[in-house]
């Protein structure tokens, strides 16, 4: 009896851990439910953010706009001056040169880099196998006191200093809200290589039915949303490499 009664424990445990236990898949689909459901982020085709970055006790202003097809411009206004930090179109990656304050073209290996990014909009967790990308549960590990689960994100590789290396970056998802509140993403150059440049996510707000975070804190500094509008009506010429008389005097 005593042997009959501990194979049925066994079956019991057996029975109950897989029904419990969280795959990637689930935890990644529950952040999509959450956050306003897998078919309204398909939906969604750009948004525009204004924000406040706090660096060195200064408040600047941010605006950021994003595009389904990969446009991007991230622009801040510093002491009264327009500043592009990083602007594509798609084609053409170019940033605003703090010491000349004229538009600049970044790198062909930063711009082929940038092109392999074009469908992470608006999450590069959605449909991420259509994308090629593929994830891994690693556990759970606690962040900022909170539970979390580990998923690993594997993308496209790029290409740093001419060699191809991998594309990873680790996500953690609040166990009870399974939003993600902290990424990883290692450092491929610089004095910092090696190390993890990490970003954390929170204050989640209901924006058209989709769910943002409104605090954020990337590379030390912390940015504060003030506004998400979905789906605006953005001039695409805004994210296009402008045309200047010292520019286009080289381009002769």
């Amino acid at each position: 009896m005593k042997t009959i009664k501990t194979l049925v424990i066994l079956f019991l445990f057996a029975a109950i851990i897989p029904m419990s236990a969280q795959t990637a898949d689930e935890i990644i689909n529950n952040y999509f439910e959450n956050t306003g459901g897998k078919a309204s982020w398909e939906k969604l085709q750009a948004v525009k953010m204004t924000a406040t970055a706090n660096t060195q006790g200064m408040e600047i202003p941010v605006e950021v706009f994003q595009t389904k097809d990969g446009n991007q411009l991230v622009k801040i206004n510093f002491q009264g001056q327009e500043i592009v930090q990083q602007a594509f179109d798609g084609e053409t990656m170019w940033s605003t040169n703090f010491m000349t304050m004229l538009p600049e073209k970044s790198d062909a290996e930063a711009t082929e880099n940038m092109k392999k990014q074009i469908n992470d909009f608006p999450s590069p967790f959605l449909n991420y196998k259509d994308k090629g990308f593929t994830v891994e549960l690693m556990g759970k590990e606690t962040k900022d006191g909170t539970e979390t689960y580990k998923i690993k994100l594997t993308q496209s590789p790029i290409t740093v200093d001419g060699v191809e290396q991998p594309n990873v970056s680790y996500h953690y998802f609040d166990t009870e809200t399974f939003v993600p509140i902290v990424s990883e993403h290692p450092i491929t150059q610089g004095p910092m290589k090696g190390q993890m440049n990490v970003s954390t996510m929170s204050d989640y707000q209901e924006v058209e039915g989709l769910y943002f975070p409104f605090a954020l804190s990337m590379a030390g500094q912390g940015i504060q949303l003030k506004e998400v509008i979905v789906n605006p009506e953005i001039d695409k010429a805004i994210f296009a490499f402008p045309v200047t008389s010292e520019n286009s005097e080289k381009k002769e």
